[in-house]
């Protein structure tokens, strides 16, 4: 599912884990994906915008290649605030290389240290920005967690070495799975979320070749993958299933935060403004697709007791919908391996 998508954004672990396994299989817990992380079977790191996602092993050399200067781009004018210079990034990259030479994982904390002792300081804002600088330059990504703490390893003791794959390749391949798995999109949408330019996503749609389609949806071009077999037309004319369908969606999710325009997400009743469509990326319940309210979740320490799920609707539920948010907050139990209470409907 990860290789589908490309990349999944995953800033926030618990909502992350929850975003994968929901789009697998209600089998899938939150053990089975901290364990894959653990494992190195999914990667955890800075690719596309300059936040955390998770992508396939095999992927992560040739995204890196192709986003990872783009970031690093965007990111200038906060490395002049910081301090950090190309001779800081190249000291502390070095000392991250030889520190994981000697141990195979370490925590940031373990890494700050040793940045700290080669006289580079650490404070503030620093620490986190030449990890990412590292991470961006394949140097370094995610390990197995120790505790509750992610490490981080040296990807070539993680990634198995690959063919080096040409610009245009890459290009094409991104813009293949980013429109066959969030599809129908624009663009904008696409540029986005990868962080290239409107020229590089046009260009990579037309290296796709027959692998997308176009379509025209409300007089604004949108692209989809060409092997889904679906038809898009005017929203108004989609058909909905007979039962309401509900999702609790973590921070993020890739059904709201991969595009650019998010109003046919939006709740029949809003306005579409920038607030609006920004309360779509904290938490959102989704009811047929569009913005029905926002959700919560506080776990206890105690590993028996119940997690508390509270939900705010935007309309008062009809019994269907509320039967649809029943069985969702239970899936949502399972994919925990605990009990869960529901409040606030």
């Amino acid at each position: 599912m990860v290789r589908w998508f490309g990349a999944v954004q995953a800033q926030e672990v618990p909502g992350a884990t929850w975003a994968l396994a929901r789009r697998v299989s209600t089998r899938i817990c939150e053990s089975d994906v901290l364990a894959a992380l653990d494992a190195g079977d999914i990667i955890r790191t800075h690719v596309l915008r300059p936040t955390w996602h998770v992508v396939a092993p095999e992927d992560l050399r040739w995204l890196l290649a192709l986003t990872g200067p783009r970031v690093r781009a965007s990111q200038a004018a906060r490395y002049t605030e910081l301090g950090l210079d190309a001779a800081t990034f190249s000291k502390a990259e070095q000392v991250f290389a030889r520190a994981l030479g000697d141990v195979p994982h370490l925590t940031r904390h373990a890494l700050g240290d040793q940045l700290g002792r080669a006289g580079i300081a650490t404070e503030g804002q620093r620490l986190p920005h030449l990890l990412m600088h590292a991470e961006l330059s394949g140097l370094i990504c995610s390990g197995p967690r120790q505790g509750r703490h992610f490490t981080y390893v040296l990807v070539d003791q993680r990634v198995a070495p690959a063919a080096t794959r040409s610009r245009e390749d890459a290009l094409a391949a991104l813009m293949t799975r980013y429109f066959t798995s969030h599809g129908p999109a624009t663009a904008h949408d696409a540029a986005w979320w990868s962080g290239l330019t409107i020229r590089d996503v046009r260009e990579g749609v037309g290296l796709s070749g027959d692998a997308l389609i176009a379509h025209r949806i409300d007089g604004v071009p949108h692209w989809s993958g060409a092997g889904d077999g679906t038809e898009y037309g005017a929203r108004d004319g989609r058909t909905r299933p007979n039962a309401p369908v509900v999702h609790l969606l973590s921070n993020f999710d890739e059904y709201t935060v991969a595009y650019r325009d998010r109003r046919p997400l939006l709740h029949a009743g809003a306005e579409p403004s920038t607030l609006a469509q920004s309360a779509l990326l904290s938490q959102p319940v989704m009811i047929d697709g569009r913005h029905g309210g926002r959700w919560r979740r506080t776990i206890p320490a105690r590993a028996t007791a119940p997690v508390s799920v509270e939900v705010h609707l935007l309309d008062a539920p009809a019994p269907a919908i509320q039967r649809a948010l029943e069985a969702e907050v239970e899936r949502y139990a399972g994919f925990l391996r605990r009990p869960v209470s529901i409040r606030g409907i």
